[in-house]
Parts: C-alpha cells; structure tokens; sequence
C-alpha cells in the first residue's frame, strides 16, 4: 500500500511529466495560401501550428472554400490574410466561420501597385495589384506584419518571435542581394518576357524586368481574342526573349503565343502558390531563387 509520501511523489512526478506537453501546445492558426503559410511558419517556429486553406500549387483566384475550412478558420487564434483583393472569397469565408479571431491583413503598409491596363479585368481585385510577395522588400514587410500579430496572440512567445522574425529577415536581406546581383548580369535589351497572367508587377518594378501578360491580375478573367492579337503585336514590336508558363494557369494561352511570335518558352515560373515538398519551390526563398534561374537561363543570350 502506498504511504502518503509515495503517493504525494507520484503526484507531483505526474505533474512534471505533464508539464512538457502544455509548454509544447502550439497555437493554431490560419495562412489564406501557401506563401503567406510559409512566412508565418518562419516566424512562428516551434510555438505556432499552420493551416494554409489553399495549398501547394493551388490557384487562390479560383478557390472555393470548404465547410472543413470555415471549422479551420473558426478554430484559429489569428488569421493570416494577404489583402489587397486577392482573397475575393474571404469575406464570406469569415462570416460563415463565425470566428472571433483576428484577421491580419499581412500587406498592411506596403504601397499597393496599381495594376496596368485593361486587359483583363477583374472586379475582385479593383485597380490593386494584390502579388506584393514579388518583391522581397515587400515580403520583409509580409514578416514584421507576422512577427507583430504573433507576438499580439501569444506575448509569452514575444521573444521567439522576434529571434525568429530576425532570423528570416537575414535571409531576406541575402536573397535580395542575390536577385539584383542576377539581374545586373541580364543584358537590359533582353530583360523582357511574356508570363500567363500578371502578377509579376512588383518584381518588375523592384528588379527592372519587364512582364507582359495576356490576361489581368486574376486567372480568372480570360484573355480575349483582341488581347491576344495585341499581345502577339506588343512581343513582336518589342522582340520580347522569352515566354513563361505558370504552375496555376493553363499553359495553352502562352503556347500559343510562343508559337506564332517564335519566342522561347523558358519554362514555369512560380507565382502565386508554392510545390510541394518534392518541388522545384517548397517555400518562398526557394520560389524567387528558381524563378530568378529561370529568368537568367532564358534571358543571359
């Protein structure tokens, strides 16, 4: 029979082996795609459990929620969001999910860019471009976003956040350097390419390559047959070097033109989703490191 000492040992032996899985809880939250997931997973480390609603390779302009993620959402303790238009389903998302947790808005403070022309058009997205991920300099913006609703939702997790949050900035600020070491290398004459839809903007505004695309911001809007003819004259006037697909639109569209303008198809650039874990892109750093291989094969003459 157990003394009462024996019995007041295994009590408290009982409750220093419980302590390790309450201090291992993860907080439980929600990124709206993959490369917003994978900004927060950078940040929250160990502390932080990710759900990303549209995931590796999947088309955010298309999506079309399930009852599973509005249990996701309702369950989550922050919500990740990139804003600016791109998640046109999110509000309804949000009201059905009767959540209470707050909803980050990860492009707060980034300068939005207007997107050009009228091809295309997609009332979701208003005049905003919503890629802002493009540039790194915005992506830094992406994580001290992050790093702050991290640190708001779980303050005993603050330093950690921060280290973390220091951590992958130091990579950003290496992966910037490397682009615009690349880039310099690409005669200006050639830094001009066709992709299946715009969302290169930023890249092209922070790096000093040019995109031209046949369809808007959204994969949504179909290119018409009066784009494509514009397109086809655009390339041919300004002897554009090469032409992307993408890994979530339909590459038929820039086959298309690659056919009847004679331009090289370079191969796939990553734009608005990553692959998964055996894909050229598993997370963000990966994504700008093979579209910028991509870019310098075609485009170095």
């Amino acid at each position: 029979m157990l003394t009462r000492r024996a019995l007041a040992a295994a009590a408290l032996a009982a409750l220093f082996a419980a302590a390790p899985a309450r201090a291992q809880q993860r907080l439980d939250v929600v990124a709206s795609f993959s490369i917003l997931g994978d900004f927060v997973k950078n940040v929250g480390g160990d502390r932080v459990a990710v759900e990303s609603l549209v995931g590796p390779n999947g088309n955010a302009h298309v999506y079309a929620p399930s009852p599973g993620d509005a249990k996701k959402v309702a369950d989550a303790k922050a919500v990740f969001v990139n804003g600016l238009g791109f998640e046109g389903w999110l509000e309804r998302l949000v009201k059905a999910s009767g959540t209470k947790a707050p909803i980050v808005v990860a492009t707060a403070g980034i300068k939005p860019r207007e997107r050009a022309g009228d091809q295309g058009q997609d009332h979701d997205h208003g005049r905003a471009d919503p890629h802002a991920w493009q540039s790194v300099a915005n992506a830094k913006i992406y994580v001290a976003n992050i790093r702050d609703a991290l640190i708001a939702a779980d303050p005993a997790g603050k330093d950690a956040y921060n280290a973390n949050a220091a951590a992958y900035l130091a990579k950003l600020d290496a992966l910037e350097r490397e682009v615009r070491d690349v880039v310099a290398k690409i005669p200006a004459d050639r830094r001009r390419v066709i992709t299946s839809h715009n969302a290169f903007g930023y890249f092209q505004d922070a790096y000093g390559i040019t995109f031209i695309a046949p369809q808007g911001v959204s994969t949504e809007a179909e290119a018409s047959a009066k784009d494509v003819a514009a397109i086809i004259s655009q390339i041919r006037k300004q002897k554009a070097a090469a032409v992307f697909l993408e890994n979530v639109t339909d590459p038929r569209l820039v086959q298309q033109i690659a056919r009847e303008t004679g331009a090289k198809v370079g191969g796939t650039l990553y734009s608005d989703a990553l692959t998964g874990d055996k894909g050229d892109a598993p997370t963000y750093i990966d994504l700008i490191r093979h579209n910028l291989r991509q870019l310098a094969a075609a485009l170095v003459g």
